[in-house]
């Protein structure tokens, strides 16, 4: 995501430099200035301090101190002007991660944005999602440490005893929260970004209304509208939620409780990680997975090592092959009550009675309410259909001019980032420049103890793709029992494994198990969106001893018969 703030620097002998963004046809700002811009958890922060300061003259700049002879002043980039016979040039409705990516990079490009939000700014990923699960995971880590007497004495350390105070964890949780969500508000406003409170939706082409239950709407008009209004946790039927009991990712991240015994409906990312968080803080956990193996999104290479690490040495069962028909809230002084059924025959299969139950059986897009009809739109299982560019298809087959859905609500890829990353695609669609984003190239991770993290195709994913288009596909692994750093942090538990092909060295998939694995994916993340090959990128020099050279040995252990050099000749420096 993309946020600016433009800089003037005056003299006090002469009128302070301005900078104006120049509509061209593809909108591009042209300033005299250009930020420095930084990222922080997908999103991004202005940072008012240290500024590469270009376009006026040699001279140094003191950006610091009173004696400076310049003055330094921070003005709040344009929010444009709208196309002639539009309130904006582009309206967002939704204000989650992806809207807010796709709103700061549409200011940077000069247009002038507003963006519709019914509930709070941040959406799920930092209300609901990514943001909060990861401060109740920054505990479970701790606390898995504090509890490894095995680990502490590897360091000579002595810990006596480990406790927590569950209302403490949770404000840790929610207090993160509310500090990006403000973040995330902030950089909006600062920018000029109009924040429409209400609920939005479409009247037609290129117009939306928004407003308040019980007060009269407003309608505005729009060159362009992106539709990011993200998901809400799924529940199949037979299932009742009540909330204290009977919960969803929702609740189970106020913490309102820690049951001794929990049940989790579903093994992928929100499961496995919320398990991680339970069991650290002294829950038994029993998973009901619907497929026949646990944790099936992984590589299952990956998958059985995890499972080894993460759930056999745990207070972790798990029932694999059932589907959860009915879970009844615990009431009178009777526990949850889980009734599974095989998944293939449907036939009962046996009865849990637990003392709470997490729904984590994955998300469902949040699309009532759009007015889809008003630009005869059809969802599909509740997804707004789109093409590669993200435009909106009518129920006709028929790009809708000047609509593009992003995020969840779009089914693609469901994650944040990847929501931010399509943001800023479309935009760079309406400004005029062609962009498609490859999706292969978009990382993802889980947050456990130790991490899960991958991109591009699994191993038998590539491997029917390489037989349908007559490749050939290898694998090389490494340890992190070989890395000097994992084993420095006691943490050699762990494997890499790249998926590519030999013939000219394509990187089809990289997947990451083991200590900051969720950091280290994006070497390889990188490599596939610039479409850099084994071959050139093993020329790359990681600093020693860090977890990156798990990476560089990766690469180097990788056999290409196709050569090619990305050296050239050397520069005296």
């Amino acid at each position: 995501m993309q946020a600016s703030i433009s800089l003037s620097v005056s003299s006090h002998s002469s009128p302070a430099a301005s900078t104006k963004s120049v509509r061209t046809e593809e909108f591009i700002c042209i300033n005299a200035l250009k930020p420095a811009n930084v990222r922080f958890c997908g999103l991004r922060k202005e940072i008012l301090g240290f500024y590469a300061l270009k376009g006026f003259d040699s001279r140094p700049i003191e950006l610091s101190g009173r004696r400076s002879s310049r003055k330094l002043s921070a003005s709040l980039s344009e929010n444009g002007v709208p196309s002639k016979g539009f309130d904006y040039d582009l309206v967002i409705i939704g204000a989650g991660v992806g809207g807010h990516g796709a709103a700061l990079h549409a200011v940077e490009k000069g247009l002038k944005t507003a963006i519709i939000e019914g509930d709070v700014v941040g959406g799920t990923c930092v209300n609901r999602g990514c943001v909060p699960s990861k401060a109740l995971l920054a505990v479970s880590g701790r606390m898995r440490e504090f509890q490894s007497e095995q680990h502490l004495k590897a360091f000579g350390l002595q810990v006596s005893s480990a406790g927590y105070d569950r209302q403490g964890v949770a404000d840790h949780a929610n207090n993160l929260a509310s500090k990006i969500r403000n973040n995330l508000t902030n950089s909006l406003k600062s920018l000029g970004v109009d924040i429409l409170t209400g609920v939005g939706t479409i009247l037609g082409p290129q117009k939306v209304k928004y407003g308040k239950v019980g007060f009269s709407d407003n309608v505005i008009t729009a060159k362009d509208i992106i539709i990011a209004t993200g998901s809400v946790p799924y529940v199949p039927k037979g299932i009742e939620v009540d909330g204290k009991t009977v919960i969803t990712s929702d609740h189970a991240l106020k913490l309102e409780s820690v049951p001794e015994w929990m049940a989790i409906v579903g093994s992928g990312y929100i499961g496995l990680e919320f398990s991680d968080v339970y069991t650290a803080l002294g829950s038994e956990v029993t998973f009901i997975e619907a497929l026949d193996q646990l944790m099936p999104g992984f590589d299952p290479e990956i998958g059985k090592l995890a499972q080894r690490v993460l759930i056999n040495p745990r207070k972790i069962d798990y029932h694999t092959g059932v589907f959860a028909s009915k879970i009844t809230p615990a009431k009178d002084g009777k526990p949850v009550i889980i009734e599974l059924i095989d998944a293939k025959t449907k036939e009962p299969k046996d009865t849990l009675e637990v003392d709470a139950a997490l729904i984590a059986t994955g998300r469902a897009p949040f699309t009532k309410g759009l007015g889809l009809e008003n630009i005869n739109v059809e969802t599909q299982r509740g997804f707004v259909p789109v093409d590669e560019r993200m435009a909106v298809i009518d129920k006709n087959g028929k790009l809708v001019p000047h609509v593009y859905c992003i995020g969840d609500s779009n089914g693609k890829m469901m994650l944040a980032h990847a929501a931010s990353a399509q943001g800023i695609s479309v935009v760079e669609q309406v400004c005029g420049k062609d962009h498609v984003l490859n999706h292969l190239s978009i990382p993802a991770a889980c947050f456990t103890h130790p991490e899960i993290s991958m991109v591009g195709l699994t191993e038998p994913q590539a491997r029917e793709k390489g037989a349908n288009e007559g490749f050939e596909v290898s694998v090389a692994k490494t340890s992190f029992k070989a890395n000097t750093k994992a084993l420095a942090e006691n943490e050699g538990e762990g494997l890499a494994k790249l998926i590519y092909r030999p013939d000219n060295g394509e990187i089809l998939g990289v997947h990451i198990f083991g200590l900051h694995a969720a950091d280290l994916i994006h070497e390889a993340s990188n490599a596939i969106t610039l479409g850099t090959r084994i071959q050139d990128i093993k020329f790359a020099v990681h600093a020693h001893p860090t977890l990156s050279e798990v990476l560089d040995e990766l690469f180097k252990s990788a056999k290409v018969s196709s050569v090619s050099s990305p050296i050239k000749e050397p520069v005296a420096v």
